[in-house]
Formats: structure tokens, C-alpha cells, sequence
């Protein structure tokens, strides 16, 4: 699970924006950002270098109870 939702709610940054920057569609980001699909290591470097965060910050650190 990551938390590109998060850090992206945080910045004030939309979806759409982030797609352009990654060349990706939105709806792939919005596959990462709902967590349907995770990206591959090297696009979660891309991300976390677009929004300026370390790629720890784009991860949870232990998996949410439900």
C-alpha cells in the first residue's frame, strides 16, 4: 500500500497534474493513488522526485487494520 493520496492531498496537487509530470494517464495515477495497482519501484522514484519527498514518505510503514 502506498500513500501517494496522501502526500498529494498534502501538497494541494491534483491527479492530473501528476500524470502529466510522470507522462502516465490519469487513469493509471489514479490506479496508484486508490491503491488498485502499485507502481513499479522505479516510477515510485519518479513520483516521490516530481512531489519532492523521499520515497519512504510515498510508503506506509505498516499495513492498516480493518
Amino acid at each position: 500500500m502506498n500513500r501517494i493520496k496522501e502526500v498529494l492531498a498534502e501538497k494541494g496537487i491534483k491527479q492530473t497534474w501528476l500524470a502529466e509530470k510522470l507522462g502516465k494517464s490519469y487513469n493509471m495515477v489514479n490506479s496508484y493513488v486508490q491503491n488498485r495497482q502499485q507502481p513499479k519501484l522505479e516510477v515510485l522514484y519518479e513520483i516521490a522526485e516530481i512531489l519532492k519527498v523521499n520515497v519512504k514518505d510515498l510508503l506506509e510503514s505498516k499495513p492498516k487494520k480493518k
